[in-house]
């Protein structure tokens, strides 16, 4: 028999017809750096005035931005989202970390009743993020939509509350002030090893189940996105990620280290300082440019729907020079470079995706607006605009 996907469509379409010839759309951003620093400075002033109360309203300006900015086929994205509502969610989501925190602190002995309260919550607010986000976002007059369900949710995200239950539940009690025992320590050791070991090896595992519950509910009109990769791409590109890391660490150790054999060990401390620095610095810089190219190459590139195909070529060298400069005029000018890095990293990952469309996209829109999923769609069904940037 064979085993069911827990994260295929629970519904078709309607719509879906015979095939015909693909038509690409190219994607381009508008956006300057200029323009975002301004909005940009006036976020982040009152941010800092408001006690971070503006930030959902900071984040609303900027998603509007960015979107009004990206052209698909020589047309902007919209973004619709009211900032009252992602205000309410944003009142509500702090309302639940501040609370988590309290008991964390003050009752510990409960912080597990936290955690199971926490876990319970926090995939249903995530589905409702990526409604929101997706509700709120239109093209062509008209607005996406995020398909999956609430129990897939679930699904995806529960298993990553297990190593923190754990620990909670495993972890022995030790009170302010006591000395530790050897057997708790053992405990503690063993516990924490065994998780952790556990945690690692089923990360990629869990990293592509979140993946495919997102791209496998994007809907647009009469098409819905499916995730067509395995799990074993996501190990892949996790092996690769670590031999990348451990590469540049040894490599930059070597170097700096090596004066150590000819300087002698009066400059000993000095130089294994510098060692560290620099490669935790390295590390970084070389492995999140080669990560993020891989992974949205890995993900766009395997995202499809009948009608709908993505491409992505993110080049890994293209975004490092683009990061090294970044980094190094963000240094400069004491962080006022940060809107224009924004804006350049945007350009680059957006114009490295292209998409393939069948048939005539005029017609879905046509289509779409006859059957009531315009701009004057259901938007206002959502009291609280949960959005967390996911």
């Amino acid at each position: 028999m064979a085993q069911q996907d827990d994260f295929a469509p629970t519904e078709v379409l309607a719509g879906q017809g015979a095939s015909r010839a693909m038509e690409g759309l190219g994607i381009q951003f508008t956006g300057s750096g200029s323009e975002y620093f301004r909005i940009w400075m006036v976020n982040l002033l009152l941010t800092l005035v408001t006690f971070t109360l503006y930030v959902p309203f900071a984040r609303a300006r900027r998603i509007a931005y960015f979107q009004n900015n990206t052209l698909v086929g020589g047309d902007p994205l919209g973004f619709h989202a009211d900032p009252w509502k992602m205000f309410r969610g944003y009142l509500l989501v702090l309302a639940l970390g501040v609370g988590y925190w309290a008991v964390s602190n003050f009752q510990p002995g409960l912080a597990w009743i936290a955690l199971v309260v926490f876990a319970a919550l926090w995939p249903a607010l995530w589905r409702a993020s990526l409604q929101f986000r997706l509700r709120n976002t239109s093209w062509r007059g008209v607005r996406f939509s995020f398909e999956g369900d609430l129990k897939s949710a679930y699904i995806a995200l529960l298993p990553f509350f297990l190593p923190a239950l754990a620990f909670v539940l495993f972890l022995p009690q030790v009170e302010e002030g006591e000395e530790m025992t050897r057997e708790a320590a053992q405990t503690v050791a063993t516990v924490m090893g065994v998780v952790t070991v556990a945690f690692m090896v089923l990360l990629p595992w869990l990293f592509a189940r979140i993946k495919r519950y997102q791209h496998g509910g994007y809907a647009f009109a009469q098409e819905r996105t499916a995730l067509k990769v395995g799990a074993g791409s996501f190990y892949v590109l996790f092996l690769k990620t670590l031999g990348v890391s451990i590469l540049v660490g040894l490599v930059a150790g070597a170097v700096l280290i090596a004066p150590l054999f000819l300087l002698g060990g009066a400059l000993a401390p000095l130089l294994i300082t510098a060692a560290l620095a620099v490669v935790y610095l390295l590390v970084p810089l070389l492995t999140m440019p080669y990560v993020h190219s891989r992974l949205q190459n890995l993900l766009w590139g395997n995202t499809r729907s009948p009608k709908i195909h993505f491409e992505s070529r993110l080049r890994f060298r293209e975004l490092f020079r683009v990061t090294l400069v970044n980094w190094l005029l963000i240094v400069v000018t004491l962080g006022l470079y940060w809107p224009f890095a924004k804006v350049r990293t945007a350009r680059l990952k957006l114009e490295a995706l292209s998409l393939e469309v069948e048939g005539p996209v005029d017609e879905w829109v046509a289509r779409a607006k006859r059957s009531h999923q315009g701009v004057l769609g259901d938007a206002a069904g959502d009291f609280f605009g949960i959005d967390m940037g996911l």
